[in-house]
């Protein structure tokens, strides 16, 4: 996997500058949905594109140019309200593996079908769901020690999980943040709605993996959007790809686009969450390290490589595309402990500070999710100051 690859991915992915400026929704629309569990991707995403500030963000989320909606594989993404039809159609069949679990406790599926018309009735405004549960009473069933140890200790957070696949309630941060997990239940009013069937759908939303990916295989689109082998065969059928070698597949614009770029000459650094999408999408890091880097050990890894992991465990510091590096956010220092394999410059030291000033400044902290916590990452992070490569 050479260089220029690597270097196109990222300018596909507006990592170059080149959207710098754009409003949170346009970088959602044009480079691909942000992963959200309730940790920091979504800011760093928006951030490491435009150059946005969380208020930025925090004013698209609140006036619906974006939200967090459940989407492909059943995940949570942030999407632009371009897509939230489709994204929603993508992840129609998330709470099926939820309301089997449930089966098995002896809950039915019209018992989730009546709370959840419970629910619809009880949101005039709103609720958080220990609101809910207050309003709603003995509609909510506790399904006990079983149902605990399953994850489902009631049946409200199920019925939940349907009304929102289905577009017919959304769920609202609080304190107005997609790095909380403390959210408010409202009715969605005039719904977004997938109108041209299942199939239609999944071509769209190929569609849009390519647009965004610029290149990937068939096997990345299947690992990003959950098609079996069938659906995604089908699903492409119509959008003309073309192959550029190695097993990928890149629309026909983007295939010429490939022919005619010239990567920079000079470094170009980016500092990104683990979740990124130029490492989510096609989940194959390993076409993103140089193959002289692949056995170097990864920090607190307990003697991993490079060339053996499937997901990064740290962040990640890319130059034009290719990793060269790790770091971590410390939240008692306030301040980014980085780690790089290529000697660290002016311009590297550069984009650390100004991520550094970034998180410290307008997010407090940068979190994988709200129960990662200085003492879960402390041991990282001690890695990472004392890692030599």
């Amino acid at each position: 996997m050479n260089t220029r690859l690597r270097a196109w991915w990222w300018a596909r992915q507006g990592l170059d500058g080149s959207l710098a400026g754009a409003a949170p929704e346009e970088v959602l629309a044009s480079t691909g949905w942000a992963r959200s569990v309730g940790g920091s991707n979504p800011y760093l995403s928006l951030h490491a594109r435009s150059g946005g500030s969380r208020r930025l963000a925090d004013e698209a989320v609140a006036r619906l140019a974006i939200h967090e909606l459940p989407s492909a594989r059943g995940c949570t993404y942030v999407v632009p309200e371009r897509d939230y039809a489709l994204a929603l159609q993508a992840g129609a069949g998330g709470p099926e593996a939820e309301l089997k679990v449930l089966d098995k406790l002896g809950v039915p599926g019209t018992e989730i079908e009546d709370l959840g018309a419970a629910v619809l009735e009880a949101l005039t405004e709103p609720l958080t769901p220990k609101q809910l549960r207050d309003r709603l009473g003995d509609a909510v069933r506790g399904l006990g020690e079983e149902g605990r140890k399953r994850g489902q200790s009631t049946t409200l957070p199920a019925a939940l999980g349907v009304l929102q696949s289905r577009g017919a309630i959304r769920r609202i941060p609080q304190d107005g943040r997609l790095d909380r997990q403390r959210f408010a239940y409202a009715r969605w009013e005039n719904p977004p709605h997938w109108p041209d069937g299942e199939e239609q759908a999944r071509t769209e939303l190929a569609r849009h993996y390519f647009e965004w990916a610029g290149a990937a295989s068939l096997a990345h689109l299947r690992w990003f959007t959950g098609f079996t082998a069938k659906a995604a065969k089908a699903a492409i059928a119509e959008l003309g790809l073309v192959e550029l070698g190695e097993g990928l597949l890149a629309l026909p614009e983007a295939a010429a686009e490939f022919g005619e770029y010239v990567p920079p000459d000079r470094p170009d650094y980016n500092l990104l969450h683990a979740l990124d999408g130029l490492f989510l999408l096609r989940r194959d890091i390993g076409t993103l390290i140089e193959p002289a880097d692949r056995e170097r050990v990864v920090p607190h890894e307990r003697g991993r490589t490079l060339g053996a992991l499937t997901d990064f465990a740290d962040h990640v510091i890319v130059d034009r595309g290719t990793v060269v590096g790790f770091w971590q956010f410390d939240p008692e220092r306030q301040e980014i402990a980085a780690q790089s394999f290529v000697p660290e410059d002016e311009a590297l030291r550069a984009v650390i500070a100004e991520t550094e000033a970034f998180i410290r400044d307008e997010l407090g902290d940068h979190s994988w999710n709200p129960l990662d916590s200085h003492t879960s990452r402390a041991p990282r992070i001690a890695a990472l100051r004392n890692a030599e490569y």
